[in-house]
């Protein structure tokens, strides 16, 4: 269910603070800044106001929230006070559980009392704006996560909450089993947030074959950040799956000229080449990638991913040897180990990394799905 933006737009006040309010516009004609309004602005000049009201805000809370909120966090006191009270809350007494997907937005997150990384956020985003702290998103830009499907990777970042928290900066991680060694960070404005947040539904439709929902939350997500090169690999992944190998070119392309090192975009446009029968330049750009010396397990994986496409378990089990050395604490790495594993008949140690995969994130799909086959093969011999 989608929560309009002009939900939020309409939200009744109490009396006491309407009397504040023309008390102080009455001596001073002092009027406050409405930052929902001017975000609703910003949606308005970027798709045009028919669209923007039906675009959801993912850290809007509704009434049930602020109800649960109140007695637990005020808009009052120490800021250290306030934002303890919103932790305490969302992780003692709501007991929120870590789900790699569907990503959701703050209402959907409270209802459901799971989700990811930015569907933690967006709850406490909203939380704690409306106890008059200031949190922001932050892109963590050393930490990005990628999928592999049908020879090309569709991609997602990594989003926390940064805060000033009495006058020091502070960031707010929502990823359980990460190891917090992240090096680069990035601020991001709520326009973007929100972009961030139609990619990841995008992203997932994609990997559930839901094409036509993946169009439009992708589609949305560009025309909300055209320089959005996570949104605008995976719309190049849309088009790839839809049989317009040209157009997924010229996005690529496009987006490369911006940032010629993303790996994900080189994989998909050397997928792309591919497909169009351009090999050598396919070739060329596999080669640069192999010279990059990626940091990030999930290229290790993705590469270890298309060996064993291509029946070199030897070199697979290389590559995720290498994956597991970068990040051992990433549950994709162990489900990769199941994958080489399984291929070289070597089940005791398959059944020991799927066992590491669902200690780390007991809801992925992939390690669920492996469970499932291995038990269903009995007990090792």
């Amino acid at each position: 269910m989608k929560h309009g933006f002009m939900q939020a737009l309409v939200r009744p006040w109490s009396p006491a603070v309407a009397a504040v309010c023309f008390a102080l516009a009455g001596c001073s004609g002092y009027e406050p800044i409405n930052p929902q309004a001017i975000l609703y602005d910003d949606l308005v000049e970027r798709v045009g106001p028919e669209r923007a009201r039906t675009i959801a805000v993912p850290f809007e809370i509704n009434d049930e929230i602020r109800a649960a909120l109140r007695g637990r966090a005020m808009p009052i006191g120490r800021e250290k006070t306030r934002t303890s009270a919103i932790l305490d809350f969302v992780f003692e007494s709501l007991d929120l559980q870590y789900s790699l997907s569907p990503t959701r937005d703050a209402i959907g997150t409270y209802q459901a009392r799971s989700g990811n990384c930015l569907s933690f956020v967006n709850l406490f985003v909203g939380m704690a704006r409306e106890v008059h702290l200031n949190p922001f998103y932050v892109e963590v830009t050393d930490f990005q996560r990628w999928n592999y499907r049908d020879g090309v990777v569709v991609s997602q970042g990594h989003i926390v909450a940064g805060m000033s928290v009495d006058g020091n900066l502070s960031t707010f991680d929502f990823l359980p089993y990460q190891a917090k060694t992240y090096r680069d960070f990035e601020p991001i404005d709520d326009l973007t947030a929100i972009a961030h947040y139609y990619n990841n539904i995008g992203a997932e439709a994609l990997l559930d074959d839901d094409l036509e929902k993946a169009l439009d939350a992708l589609t949305l997500a560009v025309d909300l950040d055209p320089d959005f090169n996570k949104a605008l690999n995976n719309l190049g992944v849309y088009y790839l799956r839809t049989g317009r190998a040209g157009d997924a070119v010229s996005l690529f392309r496009e987006a490369l000229a911006r940032d010629p090192a993303d790996v994900a975009l080189m994989t998909n446009l050397a997928r792309a080449l591919q497909t169009r029968g351009e090999v050598q330049e396919a070739s060329e750009l596999l080669a640069q990638l192999d010279e990059v010396g990626q940091t990030s397990p999930f290229f290790f994986i993705y590469r270890a991913e298309m060996a064993l496409g291509d029946g070199d378990t030897a070199k697979a089990l290389e590559y995720m040897r290498e994956a597991l050395r970068r990040d051992s604490e990433v549950p994709e790495v162990h489900v990769g180990l199941v994958k080489v594993y399984l291929a070289l008949g070597e089940m005791g140690k398959a059944r020991h990394h799927l066992e590491r995969a669902l200690v780390l994130d007991a809801t992925n799909q992939e390690a669920r799905q492996f469970a499932v086959m291995l038990q269903a093969a009995g007990p090792e011999n």
